[in-house]
């Protein structure tokens, strides 16, 4: 497993962002049964930088939390069957399936963990978990999608046993 972690500027946060940046990965390709060793790029930016990358490859002319860059296509979310079959998913040094690339905004982490309430830890793991999913193919534009991607982010919180303030710890 391959997780490369770039701080481009300090989170200050009150935990190591690298390890439960690895925590998440590990957990949601766990959680999926993503069946591979896989290659994942984590980075810290801030929002100038983040609205620099929205803008250039989403055409959206602002900042946002996060930005995942999927390196493959799969057939459906969640279904790696076919992965074998697509040589160009590995890596030729490591042979490890090169999953993409993930950039947070650390200011967003911030604002938005007062503003829904949760912890810090809580919302960084929350950003890294939705864009794990998006990495492994999947998407919350249509509603059943939407649906579906919040059931598995649900599920890997709780595996992580990583919960809003107003969930129940899982025993």
């Amino acid at each position: 497993m391959t997780i490369r972690f770039s701080e481009e500027v300090s989170g200050n946060f009150p935990f190591d962002p690298e390890k439960v940046g690895k925590e998440v990965i590990l957990q949601a390709l766990k959680t999926e049964g993503f069946p591979y060793e896989a290659e994942v790029d984590l980075t810290l930016t801030n929002d100038a930088m983040i609205h620099e990358l929205n803008e250039q490859f989403r055409n959206i002319d602002r900042s946002t939390d996060v930005l995942s860059f999927p390196l493959i296509e799969y057939p459906a979310a969640g279904d790696f069957s076919r992965l074998e079959d697509d040589p160009d998913s590995f890596s030729p040094e490591t042979g490890e399936a090169m999953l993409g690339d993930i950039v947070i905004s650390v200011e967003h982490v911030h604002r938005q963990a007062e503003e829904y309430g949760h912890s810090l830890k809580r919302e960084y793991a929350f950003l890294i978990c939705h864009s794990m999913l998006h990495l492994m193919g999947f998407d919350h534009i249509e509603e059943e999608d939407r649906v579906k991607m919040e059931e598995e982010q649900r599920k890997i919180m709780a595996d992580l046993n990583i919960l809003r303030s107003d969930e129940d710890p899982v025993e």
